[in-house]
């Protein structure tokens, strides 16, 4: 047995690299990364391939091992050439990203040193590294002390949180689920209709409320659905509101729903994945007013603070609320009940094993400090309603409301000819020229062109191209 043993150790020793090793496989990586980024200016935003990326298939995983030279190649020509390149400065549809720098070496500390923060007892420094960011977080929003929350994968699983907080404080069982109404509006993510269904309250019903000529919630809709239900003897249970829609950008008068969620006693969630940390900047506070009395919300440091993606929140007013929702023991974690000085982020959440996911968001701001990320937000919001007005001065071209954030939405209007199809052509002409990239949405039945811009990366010259590139394709169109 001994003898079988040592044989297995032999073998299984290889996944323990020496440090010549791991220098060159280091040293190799940083190389296609330094190359990746040097060249990004140069690359495109999207490449619609013919294959779309099938060649891994090519490298099956075998018994045997592969050279890294034939991986990073295979990454060069079938992962990070096909399809969309979130880190294009000029990637302007859907919410991008970009991935600042520091977040990469943070996952790299995080993943090697390998620190469970799932239990204050098990790495208590990691644990309060991620609750500085939730409490930093709670303080811009404006939360009280006694908040929580935690720091999950995006904002579907911050809303889905949200939700199972509100159901469980509320007091709502199986019986009552098909009695229960959450109230939103027709431009809510559609992550929320998921999470109402992960919930368990697929048979609750879902209002729709009115929308004003900005696609924002009438809170005087609002209240008057909320008292028909109630003499209809169903359970308002939560107000699903938004402060920053991913289709269109719109920030729901938070302020007046919030005024009725007291009155009325509803739970009331904002979605502020993306607008959220437009908070740092003024306009922000004045736009988002209100945001601070809501009992719970989300919001994305992947999407306004420019990391990479893998990284929202869900914070909830009450911290308690949050712990008495997800918290849950088990015999074998009864060692850990000996360190409970803070909030552990498995007893805020339905994950149990996670991933030190808070040190990529706590060392960019230690590293850079807060005011390049809140110039950065305060740039994308000019930058927005500078092309809002260069596109308000084509020849043909209508545009939506105003902004009240960083996403804007547009079409041109052909003298002849249906107005759907030539927007769609458009879309299509900028995805084939691969140069920026723009998504499309549609409304009522009408095609419309979006305009995000949240990418870091992205500056005066790139919206230039962006703008340009528009002009060329109704040209060529």
């Amino acid at each position: 047995m001994k003898s079988r043993i040592k044989n297995l150790e032999r073998q299984a020793r290889i996944l323990e690299m020496d440090g010549a090793d791991r220098s060159e496989l280091l040293n190799k990586a940083r190389n296609y990364t330094e190359h990746f980024l040097n060249t990004l200016s140069e690359k495109p935003a999207y490449v619609d391939t013919p294959d779309k990326g099938r060649e891994v298939y090519k490298l099956p995983i075998e018994e045997a091992p592969h050279p890294l030279s034939d991986l990073l190649e295979l990454l060069e020509s079938e992962v990070d050439t096909p399809g969309l390149n979130p880190t294009a400065p000029t990637h302007a549809g859907y919410i991008p990203g970009g991935g600042v720098y520091p977040s990469a070496v943070a996952d790299f500390l995080a993943a090697v040193t390998n620190r469970y923060a799932g239990v204050f007892f098990s790495s208590p420094g990691a644990v309060r590294i991620e609750n500085i960011c939730i409490r930093w977080m709670c303080d811009l929003i404006g939360y009280p002390g006694k908040a929580a929350g935690n720091l999950t994968s995006g904002g579907s699983l911050a809303n889905l949180i949200g939700m199972v907080t509100a159901r469980d404080e509320a007091g709502i069982r199986a019986k009552d689920f098909h009695r229960s109404v959450i109230y939103t509006t027709r431009q809510v993510h559609h992550c929320v209709i998921k999470a109402i269904k992960f919930s368990g309250l697929q048979e609750a019903a879902v209002r729709e409320v009115a929308m004003d000529d900005r696609y924002r919630m009438k809170p005087a809709a609002l209240e008057k659905q909320i008292e028909s239900d109630k003499r209809e003897g169903l359970i308002p249970l939560m107000i699903f509101a938004s402060a920053g829609t991913t289709d269109l950008g719109a920030v729901d008068p938070l302020d007046d729903i919030a005024d009725l969620a007291e009155k009325h006693k509803l739970w009331f969630h904002v979605d502020a994945a993306y607008g959220g940390f437009f908070m740092l900047t003024e306009h922000g506070k004045k736009v988002m007013k209100g945001m601070e009395r809501s009992d719970s919300l989300t919001i994305d440091p992947h999407k306004g603070l420019f990391l990479p993606y893998g990284l929202g929140a869900v914070l909830v007013r009450n911290g308690r609320k949050l712990y008495d929702s997800q918290h849950m023991t088990a015999n074998y974690l009864q060692d850990t009940l000996k360190a409970t000085e803070e909030y552990s982020p498995a007893d805020l959440s339905p994950e149990l094993s996670k991933h030190f996911r808070g040190l990529r968001m706590w060392l960019p701001l230690q590293l850079l400090g807060v005011a390049p990320f809140r110039a950065a937000l305060e740039e994308k919001l000019q930058l927005t309603r500078y092309c809002y007005r260069r596109l308000s001065d084509m020849p043909g071209i209508e545009v939506g409301p105003e902004p009240e954030l960083s996403i804007l939405f547009f079409r041109y209007l052909p003298e002849h000819g249906d107005p759907n199809a030539l927007n769609k052509a458009i879309v299509d002409y900028i995805h084939r020229d691969g140069r920026i990239f723009l998504s499309s949405t549609h409304i009522s039945g009408t095609i419309y062109l979006r305009l995000a811009l949240l990418n870091f990366r992205t500056h005066l010259k790139e919206a230039e191209l962006i703008l340009d590139i528009i002009e060329e394709a109704i040209e060529q169109l």
